[in-house]
């Protein structure tokens, strides 16, 4: 995950792909690769396997950073990104992907809570969530019950005031400053 130096912007990331182990260099290499025939269209039939594997990989990854773009509207900083890998074929596969979003609080507990609740659900939207996308659910849930406990904090305030002043309206000089409310009819 990667996170902003100002905290506001974070990712999902998508990349558990399995790589695929380097060639050695001894004469084993080079037995097994004679005893591989050619394929049509040049290449070997492992080359064709890992071109199918990564063509698989391929798909894997764009539905998944498009589900984070589906669930995360509204919160999406950028689209997706992805990591490439060329593949025997000479095309290049994505192996890998993020969707940034903001993760900055909203003006009001409320937004704050609304926000918290989208982040969550872009991070859990595809079908096999991440490690990443697993700590950003994480991080959303407790931005939202940080807002819950504001929101209860306001509404315990709001019925105290209430109380102490009873089913009447308090006078003008009673209300605490700030909580003024002007009705004209």
């Amino acid at each position: 995950m990667s996170v902003s130096a100002l905290g506001a912007a974070q990712t999902f990331a998508y990349s558990s792909a399995p790589s695929r182990p380097a060639a050695s260099g001894g004469g084993g290499a080079v037995a097994a690769g004679r005893a591989q025939a050619a394929a049509p269209g040049g290449l070997s039939t492992a080359d064709l396997k890992v071109v199918s594997e990564l063509k698989a990989r391929d798909q894997v990854v764009r539905a998944h950073e498009a589900a984070h773009l589906a669930a995360g509207a509204g919160i999406v900083t950028r689209g997706a990104s992805y990591t490439y890998q060329t593949g025997p074929d000479g095309q290049r596969y994505a192996i890998g992907g993020e969707v940034g979003i903001s993760t900055s609080p909203g003006r009001t507990p409320e937004e704050t809570l609304a926000k918290a609740e989208q982040i969550r659900a872009a991070a859990l939207a595809p079908a096999d969530p991440s490690g990443q996308d697993l700590r950003v659910a994480a991080q959303a849930a407790q931005m939202a019950a940080e807002a819950r406990q504001l929101l209860a904090e306001q509404s315990a305030e709001a019925r105290r005031v209430g109380e102490a002043y009873g089913a009447g309206a308090a006078p003008e000089s009673a209300v605490p400053a700030g909580t003024q409310v002007d009705a004209w009819a």
